[in-house]
This record gives C-alpha cells, structure tokens and sequence, in this order.
C-alpha cells in the first residue's frame, strides 16, 4: 500500500480530522484531531489491516498552544506498512479517549503515558500510576521540570565534560 492511497483512504473518510501529513521521515505521520483518535484508529484497525499496536508514548511540547501529545504507532503486518499518529491537547484538558478496547496492549502504555506526562484517557479501565508512586503529585516527564538536582553536591562536573 503506497502512502498516497492511504492518505486518500482517511482523507475519504476523516478529512476534516487531518490537520497535517508528513511523509518527509520514514514512517507516514498524521497528526490528527484529539477528539477523533478512537475512530480513526479502529478504522486502520478493521478497514486497513493494521492490527499491531507496537506503542504509544506521551511528548510535551511547551512552544505549542496544545503541548501535550500522544504518538501512536500502528502496523499493518501483510503490507509491512507502518504509521505514526500524533494527536495533541492542552495541559487544561489533557483528555483523549482510550484505545483499551482496540487493542488491549494499549492498557499499560497509557498507564504509562498518564504516569509521565498526566495525559487522562477517557475510558481506561484502570487509569492509575504505573512506574512512579501513588502519592506522586506531578508528571516528571514534562519538560517544565529540570533535568537535573542543582543542589547536588556528590557529582564531579569533569566526568560529564563540563
């Protein structure tokens, strides 16, 4: 399946729900309406064969409006055909509606997700803290914390080129 009918194929379908393809990198990537996501993956699902989740993973981008954003990667094993789709939200409605249904390997990346970045999917079946502990009161994965503990005095700056 070459990316152009595919495209046409959700364009058929989704057009208004498109809001950019980009076929410059490896992999078609789409990024698409939040509030579509559910659709749109079951209609890759059911219509053009792409069974196999391989992940999804959260990413912050504070230049944007809509900074937080969920990538999804999804694999048509009988074309070998893969596709990437991003979709973003606000950090005031950080909201997107669960794939659990799809595709059950969805149930602890979004665990995941939610546990890095406080992405809330509608309809998970068991949204809570994944890696990190219950009582964690922020989402350390966001760029708005920093990388490092500056008030670290047991680490020598000259093992790290500094």
């Amino acid at each position: 399946m070459e990316n152009t009918v595919l495209v046409q194929a959700l364009k058929n379908k989704f057009e208004q729900n498109i809001l950019s393809v980009d076929e410059a990198a490896d992999i078609l990537t789409l990024v698409i309406a939040s509030e579509s996501v559910k659709e749109f993956i079951a209609y890759l699902k059911e219509e053009l064969n792409f069974i196999f989740l391989t992940d999804i993973c959260g990413i912050h981008l504070p230049e944007q409006e809509k900074e937080l954003g969920v990538v999804y990667h999804l694999h048509n094993l009988v074309e070998n055909k893969r596709i990437r789709l991003k979709a973003f939200v606000t950090k005031a409605q950080p909201q997107i509606e669960s794939v659990v249904s799809l595709f059950s390997a969805a149930n602890w990346m979004e665990r995941e997700t939610f546990d890095f970045y406080g992405i809330d999917f509608k309809g998970h079946p068991n949204q809570k803290r994944i890696l990190n502990v219950e009582f964690m009161d922020y989402h350390p994965m966001r760029k708005e914390y920093p990388l490092e503990d500056a008030t670290r005095t047991d680490k020598d700056d000259s093992f790290f080129g500094r």
